[in-house]
């Protein structure tokens, strides 16, 4: 009998799909934003009888204490100041679910067509539940989330991964949601605006700018395949399923434990002898930030400002409303390089602090940028912007947008590449080289991988 891994694999290798072709899906979803009524304009939130701005603690926030709020965040590092910003205060921690199943023996996997307010292009595949605590406790007032018991009852079905990762840490504080994975034998009634796609025609879609949401991708990144024990006969199957053999070396038959251990290494170090603390502050006493009726803005280049929104769109369980979004001034880069050593792939990955991370750092991807900062004399990122500007070793390079719920319009550049083996013979102290069983392995744990490297291993391709 067919394992899981098989199945799995064998979804992720099928991008024509059994259940619905791929050119039906991208017909679907061009029928959706030709046909659905979305409105989202520029306002003031004075315009708004729900969002305020509170004088007194100087805070973003609505009148029934819901969803989330914005407060002004500063940031020091063994007592000195390293930065302050606006910040997204979200604590609760939502759903992002995805249910699959077996059908004509391919793995499905049911996934929705949703607006956001600031998606770049209206429509993206988004998974089977995306839900806030607000939004199925209806603090909104709306309607339950669609399949919600199926999450609220899952200790009756077969959960593949379930575990609590965190968002942007660059624009919320603290910020997680549950991302969960869950395989159905009964029979689901496929609602409007969802359709069963195989794991190959999702990531086929990806390769599409701007088509796949965030939320998608880090549930996807969480697919468990190493951990497990299997024999050398599961073993040559799999192997087949691999165009690139070092991927499976690297996954499936290398010792990658010395690897965590080097990471926990690191990360525990960073912990260890950097005094980090985040302190909150009243909007109104962020010295480069001014608050007004229409937003916050910095006085110097930054990477995002705050803006209001009047917006409507149709098919949602509230169709009309008013909120804050944190508006992108440019395009960030996160890369992944990747090399081959002695037939085995290997990843390099680096310790990333950030000023909203839920336990000061997480381990992040090559290369993570933001749109206004300058060119850096670090050594990955120089043979970074070396291949990719030269087109050089270029696996994937497609623009991705952030989370449409609480960012407008924000987009961002993913790009693997692969270099030569001797390209870096040193690396700066917060890189390593690692195998790809050893992500794989961490993603399984919670607040281990940030979500711009989680991003970057959803890209990848077998």
């Amino acid at each position: 009998m067919e394992g899981y891994l098989q199945k799995i694999l064998r979804s992720w290798n099928d991008r024509e799909g059994n259940v619905n072709k791929t050119e039906d899906l991208l017909q679907w979803i061009e029928t959706l934003n030709a046909t659905t009524h979305v409105s989202v304009r520029e306002c003031s939130i004075n315009e708004s009888s729900f969002w305020f701005y509170d004088d007194y603690s100087g805070e973003v926030l609505n009148r029934k204490r819901s969803f989330f709020s914005v407060k002004g965040m500063r940031m020091f590092e063994n007592d000195e100041f390293v930065k302050e910003q606006p910040i997204i205060l979200q604590p609760e921690i939502g759903y992002l679910g995805i249910i699959c199943q077996e059908i004509d023996g391919v793995l499905n996997f049911l996934m929705q067509a949703k607006i956001e307010p600031g998606n770049i292009n209206c429509v993206q595949i988004s998974p089977t539940i995306q839900a806030t605590k607000s939004n199925f406790t209806r603090a909104h007032g709306g309607k339950y989330p669609a399949y919600l018991d199926y999450f609220e009852r899952s200790s009756r079905y077969d959960v593949l991964y379930d575990q609590i990762q965190s968002e942007q840490a660059a624009r919320f504080y603290k910020k997680r949601n549950r991302n969960m994975i869950m395989a159905v034998s009964d029979p689901v009634e496929v609602l409007p605006n969802f359709k069963w796609m195989t794991l190959g025609q999702i990531k086929r879609l990806m390769e599409i700018d701007n088509l796949v949401n965030m939320d998608t991708r880090t549930v996807l990144s969480g697919i468990p395949l190493v951990g497990r024990r299997i024999g050398d006969e599961e073993r040559r199957a799999l192997r087949e399923h691999f165009s690139d053999p070092a991927l499976f070396r690297s996954a499936f038959d290398t010792d990658f434990i010395p690897s965590v251990t080097q990471i926990y290494q690191k990360i525990n170090r960073h912990k260890m002898f950097r005094e980090v603390s985040v302190l909150p502050v009243p909007l109104s006493r962020l010295l480069d930030w001014k608050v007004d009726e229409y937003g916050i803005v910095c006085k110097k280049d930054a990477d995002f400002m705050v803006r209001y929104y009047d917006i409507e769109i149709a098919g949602r369980e509230v169709q009309k409303w008013i909120q804050p979004l944190f508006k992108a001034t440019g395009r960030a880069t996160f890369g992944l390089l990747t090399k081959t050593e002695c037939g085995v792939r290997k990843y390099l990955v680096r310790v990333k602090s950030e000023i909203g991370l839920f336990d000061q750092v997480e381990l992040g991807p090559s290369v993570q940028r933001e749109a206004t900062h300058g060119a850096s004399d670090d050594a990955v990122e120089r043979v970074f912007w070396k291949h990719l500007n030269a087109n050089d070793g270029v696996v994937t390079d497609v623009l991705l947008s952030e989370e449409g719920g609480r960012f407008y319009h924000e987009e961002n550049r993913n790009a693997i590449i692969e270099i030569g083996e001797g390209e870096l013979p040193e690396l700066p102290e917060d890189c390593l080289w690692v195998e790809y069983g050893a992500l794989n392995y961490l993603v399984q744990i919670n607040n281990c991988l940030n979500i711009q490297l989680r991003n970057l291993l959803s890209l990848i391709r077998l």
